[in-house]
């Protein structure tokens, strides 16, 4: 597999810059490339990789209950041919101290821990109050050096937290920004890029907050992980945002929305959202999917493309032709998205029924 950063020289880096984080630490750096090999999937660009996130199974229908536990997932995304996942907090939490041994159901699957997302128990996202960011940079580092890194992840995607009455000032969008400098000088001393998400709802939303962001953000600490939906649904044009900031992506969540929401000038509401989800499999008509491929096959993206999808609720499109329970509704859902990459884009991925 053509890992999407150079982790040999930035790990020489940790090695020698950073003997403090190092020395709290009885862990080792992780090896420059990971040991699984993945066969490639797309048929231009060989180092486009294929996954998904968690929330497909976490989320189903917004209960408090996931029909896939964490290995049982792990086995479900290899067997679909999917090369790796990107969890969230309630999927790792029983493994977090014992990365090695979440590495292993991950290695004997023959997948790849893409990375994890932040939020975890006890770790603050508050990346704008002054005294709540001195905590959010320990914990965000912490989490990087006990868990990311004996996972060899090369990024850390990470949400910001909630959204200030009104919109950010553009003092809080310098403070956010800031922070991210700071946390990521230190991440990628570790060979782990930061990787901010931009999230409806959040205090980075519309696209002037998010090229604002990155405008204050120093391309040697701060990347993106561009999701295709919460663009959209921010008001900006997917395709445009990643081809315009693409030596800085880090990733790209696959997420689809309504045609109605391309170009709008008020995002969506999470009451709307409650009563029916503004997320849409692939194929929604939100996001051009075709054009967002070419620029990645064009221009050679190396890294993640994976699925970030919402599991199934009432209320979304197609969900009432769905029978069966919980984890049949999220296996149509899987194989719905898998069908769309393969029939319209052409991934090499197994049908699915």
């Amino acid at each position: 597999m053509t890992m999407p950063f150079n982790h040999s020289l930035q790990r020489r880096q940790f090695i020698i810059g950073a003997g403090a984080l190092a020395a709290s630490t009885a862990l080792t750096p992780a090896p420059a490339l990971a040991k699984i090999k993945h066969k490639p999937l797309d048929p231009v660009n060989p180092d486009i990789l294929f996954g998904t996130t968690s929330s497909i199974w976490n989320d189903a229908g917004l209960a408090t209950h996931s029909p896939y536990n964490t290995e049982q997932a792990i086995k479900m995304v290899a067997a679909r041919g999917l090369q790796g996942i990107e969890f969230y907090a309630h999927g790792i939490e029983a493994y977090r101290d014992k990365p090695l041994a979440l590495k292993k159901l991950f290695d004997d699957a023959g997948i790849t821990f893409i990375d994890a997302s932040n939020g975890e128990k006890g770790q603050s996202i508050n990346f704008i109050d002054p005294d709540q960011i001195p905590k959010t940079i320990n914990d965000h580092v912490a989490f990087c050096r006990d868990f990311l890194l004996p996972l060899e992840c090369d990024h850390f995607k990470i949400n910001m937290g909630r959204r200030p009455e009104g919109g950010p000032t553009d003092d809080q969008l310098k403070r956010l920004s800031d922070t991210l400098n700071r946390l990521g000088e230190q991440t990628i001393a570790m060979g782990i890029r930061l990787s901010p998400h931009p999230h409806i709802w959040g205090p980075v939303e519309r696209e002037h907050e998010m090229r604002r962001m990155m405008e204050l953000t120093d391309p040697k600490y701060v990347w993106l992980c561009a999701d295709t939906g919460h663009l959209t649904l921010g008001g900006g044009d997917a395709v445009q945002i990643v081809n315009d900031y693409f030596p800085r992506v880090s990733e790209i969540h696959l997420k689809d929305t309504y045609a109605k929401y391309r170009g709008n000038t008020r995002t969506p509401t999470q009451e709307q959202h409650r009563v029916a989800s503004v997320y849409h499999n692939l194929g929604g008509g939100g996001v051009d999917f075709v054009a967002l491929f070419k620029v990645l096959r064009d221009r050679h993206f190396k890294g993640w493309a994976i699925f970030d999808v919402d599991g199934p609720r009432k209320g979304d499109d197609g969900y009432d032709a769905i029978g069966g329970n919980d984890k049949l509704k999220v296996d149509d859902y899987v194989a719905h998205n898998i069908n769309y990459l393969r029939d319209v884009l052409g991934i090499k991925l197994p049908p699915l029924e």
